[in-house]
């Protein structure tokens, strides 16, 4: 159950309209959703700032969204465990910071599922079949659930018929063999799905294998149709 007033019925004046009705209106019964900056807002700088903050001068470089170092891709892949990836970082730290200042910093870019979203994903349940795929780690994964437990009682998974997080896939956006090992657990074949992410390397990556996919920026919808 949502917490506080969903306004169900109406989404014209709420956030991304034009990216809700799109989804509405679109032909494909199989949608694809990214998370972090489609349905989850997320800020990296405030990230970046805090490691900053922390001492590490230059984390600016070593993360952004469009370029991950080493350490940041392994984790999303699943290839290090979040003990290793703490420890890899607090090796660039003062000896006095700790793991919970790493899980803090790492944590901060995660800010809040806005409730007309997850409105619109429980009414768009009823006429669509709903994936989620996420480039993410075990950390950010357990701060997201408990963001949302703050507006919904009602668990992610319930969301979704499937959700696929990166970690977990042994893979990640926006390499082809990772939706294609999406498409090949729901047994679908790419032109039936519709993706959307707001990364347009995630967009292309999709494309690259046949999914219609749409790059969500801002309020904004790149799509081929619109051009």
């Amino acid at each position: 159950m949502l917490k506080g007033d969903s306004n169900s019925g109406s989404y014209r004046n709420q956030n991304r309209p034009f990216f809700l009705y799109f989804c509405a209106m679109t032909d494909k019964k199989i949608l694809l959703f990214d998370m972090g900056g489609v349905l989850l807002n997320i800020n990296y700088q405030l990230t970046i700032n805090a490691f900053e903050k922390l001492g590490i001068d230059n984390f600016d470089q070593m993360y952004s969204q469009a370029d991950q170092s080493g350490l940041f891709d392994k984790i999303e892949k699943g290839e290090i465990s979040s003990f290793e990836f703490i420890n890899g970082l607090l090796d660039y730290l003062p000896k006095n910071c700790s793991a919970n200042n790493v899980v803090h910093a790492w944590n901060a870019m995660l800010l809040d599922f806005p409730l007309e979203r997850l409105t619109f994903l429980e009414n768009l349940s009823k006429t669509h079949t709903l994936y989620l795929l996420s480039n993410t780690n075990e950390i950010h994964v357990e701060k997201a659930l408990r963001i949302l437990k703050e507006v919904t009682d009602k668990p992610l998974d319930q969301y979704f018929t499937k959700i696929f997080w990166s970690h977990e896939l042994g893979d990640r956006k926006p390499h082809g063999s990772a939706f294609q090992k999406v498409l090949d657990t729901i047994d679908t074949k790419a032109e039936e799905v519709l993706f959307v992410d707001d990364s347009l390397q995630h967009v292309e990556g999709a494309r690259s294998i046949g999914i219609e996919a749409v790059h969500l920026q801002g309020e904004i919808m790149s799509h081929p149709s619109f051009s």
